[in-house]
């Protein structure tokens, strides 16, 4: 053992610097909240220049103040924890969680069998039962974390093609031209599937929506028998959970009595809304989630655990099973399911601890620390709209299904590029000041303004204000 390595390993370097670390971060947890916290949401720095400064720092190793380098990380990073956070869909974590993932960080466990993860895979499984129990899933119902929406959504689409194709692709390689069908507003990451599985343009076949955009379900037998008639074999339907520019859900009963009549996969990607299963006030909006084959949930988007950590739950756990059929006997003993050995069933060979985040809020709060979140953000959600209807300078996109909203600065007597242009303005003007943080998106062509509600401690007032701020800069913008 070298000296240096004896140094990189040595316990009370690491108690003296984790002790420091935990006191900055719970300083900051109590500051931030606080309406004399000296900065903004966001403290925004140009890519270059981020880079030029991260690049000097790198120069100065070895460099063992470590102090100064989580200062800089801190410094420079989004505050999700500010009141006047209303960007992206991610929740601050609470802190049990971020304890969690630091013990999950340490043991590096890589849970593809069960002898290099037992704690990890078994807390996992509990995590996935919890949430089909939620969702109405019946007793057969498994499922497993992994990496995120896109992953989990990826996944459950080469289920359903395991399950529902006319030949066994795996094996046989593709034979004919497979197809799902999804809203138009549906998130990037299932045409992104698509185009992974190698099913092309005509592999996605894009619903329209309504003027709150969402699925036209009545649409749907229309756009089958098109593509039935053209050859195509549709094996799914996508069901949004909620859409991610203006959190519009569909309906998701709908789509489940048409999966059925059609005897086609039903998989909800329930990222961001499926959450909402959890509050006893918003859950109906995802009424019908339970007649889903599958459902991708990200507990990091609404359920304050830290990233990356996603639920994917199957009505038939045995499903779960059908994705992967490889050969390993260096890892696998047995052909049959094993719910513990988590490589047989997920992309991740090597895996950390996610799961493990999750359960640790469970255990110590209970769900219903979900159901208060979930409520009290939603609830945000439309107390902003409210203001924004009392606003003549202000335009809401649509009603809000839960915290995201879209609106826009919309005077009258300005042309409809002007407007694109003016809104565009503002949000980069409020980025680079960094009071605020909140994004956009184009609806139909128009720029709106963006707001995802996922801090608990953001209060009327702080919308109030937010609002202000961007009629004012808005009225300042010259086109």
């Amino acid at each position: 053992m070298t000296e240096l390595l004896n140094q990189a390993y040595a316990a009370d370097t690491f108690r003296r610097q984790g002790h420091a670390l935990i006191d900055q971060l719970a300083d900051y947890l109590e500051a931030v909240r606080r309406p004399d916290y000296p900065a903004g949401a966001i403290d925004f720095h140009f890519p270059e220049d981020s880079l030029q400064q991260w690049t000097e720092d790198l120069r100065t190793a070895p460099n063992p103040d470590v102090a100064d380098l989580f200062t800089r990380a801190m410094d420079q990073s989004v505050r999700l924890l500010h009141p006047q956070y209303v960007g992206h869909q991610i929740s601050p974590p609470v802190p049990v969680s971020v304890l969690a993932g630091l013990l999950g960080d340490f043991l590096n466990n890589g849970m593809g069998v069960y002898e290099m993860g037992m704690a990890g895979s078994t807390t996992e499984r509990l995590v996935a039962l919890t949430v089909a129990r939620q969702l109405g899933f019946p007793e057969e119902a498994d499922g497993f974390i992994t990496s995120g929406g896109t992953l989990a959504n990826l996944t459950a689409l080469l289920s359903a093609r395991g399950r529902k194709a006319s030949s066994n692709i795996w094996k046989s390689g593709s034979k004919g031209q497979l197809a799902l069908m999804v809203s138009e507003e549906a998130h990037y990451c299932v045409d992104r599937a698509v185009r992974i599985m190698g099913w092309g343009d005509a592999g996605i076949i894009k619903v329209p929506v309504d003027d709150r955009y969402c699925m036209r379900t009545d649409l749907l037998e229309a756009y089958y028998q098109e593509a039935t008639a053209a050859g195509i074999e549709v094996i799914a339907v996508v069901g949004s959970a909620c859409t991610t520019a203006t959190g519009s859900f569909d309906d998701l009963a709908g789509i489940g009595d048409f999966c059925r009549r059609h005897d086609l996969w039903f998989h909800v990607d329930g990222a961001h809304g499926a959450a909402l299963a959890f509050s006893g006030k918003y859950a109906p909006v995802v009424r019908g989630i339970d007649k889903a084959d599958s459902v991708a949930m990200d507990f990091h988007k609404m359920l304050l655990t830290p990233s990356i950590t996603t639920a994917l739950v199957f009505r038939n756990g045995a499903d779960s099973y059908r994705t992967f059929s490889q050969e390993a006997q260096y890892l696998f003993n047995r052909e049959e399911p094993e719910w513990f050995n988590m490589a047989k069933r997920t992309f991740e060979c090597t895996k950390l601890m996610i799961g493990f985040k999750a359960y640790s809020i469970i255990r110590t709060y209970g769900t219903k620390l979900f159901d208060e979140y979930v409520t009290l953000v939603c609830d945000l959600g439309h107390t902003l709209a409210d203001q924004v209807r009392k606003r003549n300078e202000l335009t809401l996109a649509m009603e809000p299904f839960c915290n995201i909203i879209c609106f826009r600065y919309a005077p009258a007597g300005v042309s409809e590029e002007q407007l694109n242009e003016i809104n565009e303005r503002i949000r980069q003007r409020m980025l680079e000041d960094g009071d605020f943080y909140l994004v956009q998106t184009r609806l139909k062509g128009k720029l709106y303004l963006r707001c995802t509600l996922t801090n608990p401690f953001t209060k009327a007032g702080d919308l109030e204000k937010l609002l202000d701020t961007v009629i004012a800069v808005g009225n300042g913008v010259q086109v």
